[in-house]
C-alpha cells in the first residue's frame, strides 16, 4: 500500500454545508441483518467505504445475492436467520464491528472450522471479550493464544441463553452476544456499567425481534424462527459529523451546517462535552430515518473554550469523538481530562497512545494515563507532522488539526481516512479547506 502524506494548510475561510456521508455502524448492521432476513431488502444510501465493503463482500461470500452499489442503493436476497453458507475463510480486513457481529451470526449457522479473519491490524484486535461468553452459551469458537484473530467458529451448536455481565461497555460486544441469542433456547441478557449505542437492538426490533430491557441490560428470547429487516435508508454519520463540528468551533466564519446527522443520544455524547467546553451548536429540521432521530446541526465558532473532565460514564456515547475532544482541550483554559477510556486502547491503534504522540508533535502538552488523557490547554497549536498509524481516526485528527493550526499540519497515511469516510477531503475542500 502506497502511505501518503498530506498538507492541510490553515483555513482562511470556513463555512458552508455539507451533507453528512451515512453512518457506518448502521450500514453494517443493515447489511448483515438484511442478509440473514427472510425477504429481499433494500438499502438506501449504505455507507461506500472499506469497512462497509468488507462486509458487503462476507455476505455475498456465504452465498447471499447482492444488486446495486455501496454509497447508492443495495438489494439483498436474505437467505434467512441459518441459511448462510460461509467460505472456508471470511476477510474481515479491518472491520472490527464485521468480525466481532459475524461471529454472533456465525455460530447459528451450518459450518464447520470457518476461519474469520482479518489484516495486521485487525489480527491485533481483543476477541476473547466474545469468544468467551460464546463459549460459555456453547458455542465452539477458538482463537489465536492470545486471545486475537484468526478465528475458528463451528456451528450450529446447542446453545444457552444466559446473563452476560460485561466489565466494559462495548456494542460491538453486546451485539454479538445478543445475535448468539437468537438461535439459544431460552433468554439471552447483556448487562453493561454504561449504555452503550443501541443500533443492533433499534434494527432487531424493525426486523419483528422483541427486545427485553431491565434497566441497562437488554435481552432477546430464543430460539427465533426468523427475522424481516424493513427496506430503510441510511442517514449521517455523527462520527463523520464530528470532525466538521469541531472545525466549525474552532474556525467556522460564520457558520458550518451539516445536514442529515444521526441524533441518536448513545452516539451525540461529545454534545454535550462541546457544551460544557463553551462551544454553541444548534439543532434544525429533526427527523426520523431507518429509526433513528437525525436533524442538521448548525456550528458557529466559539470565542473561547474552556476545559472540562470526561467521567468514566459519558465514555460510551463519545467513543469514537474523544481524539477531537483531546484538540479541543489544546485550545481551552485549563486542563482537559478524559478517564474510564481503556477501550480506545484496542481500536484501530492504541488511540490514547496515539493521540498524545500526535498532540504532542504539534507542541502540545497531553500526559497519557492508563486509561485516557490530560490535555494542557496553550490556546491553539502551531503545527507540524503526525503519523495516523493506519488509524482513520487519527487521520482525520491531523486534517482538522491543520485547518485550525497556525503553519499547518502534514499527515502521514491520510489514505487511512478511507476506512469509515472515503469523501472526507473533498468535503473539507468544500468548507475551505486547502491541501
Amino acid at each position: 500500500m502506497v502511505v501518503a502524506t498530506v498538507r492541510v494548510a490553515p483555513a482562511s475561510a470556513f463555512c458552508g454545508a455539507i451533507t453528512i456521508p451515512p453512518d457506518k455502524s448502521i450500514t453494517h448492521r443493515a447489511i448483515l441483518f438484511g442478509a440473514i432476513s427472510d425477504r429481499t431488502v433494500v438499502i438506501e444510501r449504505p455507507l461506500d467505504s472499506e469497512d462497509t465493503g468488507a462486509t458487503l463482500s462476507a455476505m455475498e461470500a456465504c452465498r447471499v445475492t447482492a444488486r446495486g452499489h455501496l454509497g447508492d442503493r443495495i438489494e439483498l436476497d436474505g437467505v434467512g436467520l441459518r441459511g448462510l453458507r460461509p467460505p472456508a475463510t471470511i476477510d474481515c480486513m479491518n472491520a472490527g464491528t464485521l468480525a466481532r457481529l459475524l461471529t454472533g451470526i456465525m455460530v447459528g449457522q451450518s459450518c464447520d472450522q470457518t476461519v474469520i479473519d482479518g489484516d495486521a491490524s485487525l489480527r491485533g484486535r481483543p476477541m476473547n471479550r466474545i469468544a468467551r461468553p460464546l463459549a460459555a452459551m456453547g458455542a465452539e469458537i477458538h482463537t489465536m493464544p492470545g486471545g486475537t484473530p484468526p478465528m475458528v467458529v463451528s456451528g450450529p451448536r446447542d446453545l444457552r441463553g444466559m446473563v452476560h455481565r460485561l466489565p466494559v461497555a462495548s456494542a460491538q460486544v453486546k451485539s454479538c452476544l445478543l445475535l448468539a441469542g437468537l438461535f439459544a433456547e431460552g433468554e439471552t441478557w447483556v448487562h453493561e456499567p454504561e449504555r452503550s449505542r443501541d443500533h443492533t437492538e433499534r434494527m432487531l426490533e424493525a426486523a419483528g425481534v422483541t427486545i427485553l430491557r431491565d434497566g441497562l441490560a437488554v435481552g432477546v428470547r430464543g430460539p427465533v424462527d426468523g427475522i424481516a429487516l424493513p427496506d430503510l435508508a441510511v442517514p449521517g454519520d455523527f462520527s463523520s459529523a464530528a470532525f466538521h463540528a469541531v472545525a466549525g468551533v474552532l474556525c467556522a466564519n460564520p457558520q458550518v451546517r451539516l445536514n442529515g446527522v444521526n441524533l441518536n443520544p448513545t452516539r451525540t455524547g461529545l454534545l454535550a462535552v462541546m457544551e460544557r467546553m463553551g462551544a454553541g451548536v444548534q439543532i434544525l429540521d429533526r427527523a426520523q430515518m431507518a429509526g433513528e432521530p437525525t436533524g442538521d446541526l448548525i456550528v458557529t465558532r466559539a470565542d473561547a473554550l474552556r476545559a472540562t473532565e470526561v467521567a468514566p460514564h459519558e465514555v460510551p456515547a463519545l467513543i469514537d469523538e474523544l481524539p477531537l475532544v483531546g484538540l479541543l482541550g489544546a485550545f481551552a483554559d485549563g486542563v482537559t481530562v478524559v478517564r474510564g477510556a481503556h477501550e480506545l486502547r484496542h481500536k484501530e491503534s492504541d488511540r490514547i497512545a496515539s493521540v498524545c504522540q500526535a498532540l504532542r508533535a504539534l507542541g502540545v502538552r497531553a500526559d497519557e494515563h492508563e486509561d485516557g488523557f490530560s490535555v494542557h490547554g496553550a490556546g491553539g497549536i502551531a503545527g507540524g507532522e503526525i503519523d495516523s498509524h493506519g488509524d482513520h481516526r487519527l487521520a482525520m485528527l491531523g486534517a482538522i488539526a491543520g485547518l485550525v493550526s497556525s503553519d499547518g499540519v502534514s499527515i502521514r497515511g491520510f489514505e487511512a481516512a478511507a476506512v469509515s469516510y472515503p469523501g472526507f477531503g473533498r468535503d473539507l475542500a468544500a468548507l475551505g479547506a486547502v491541501a
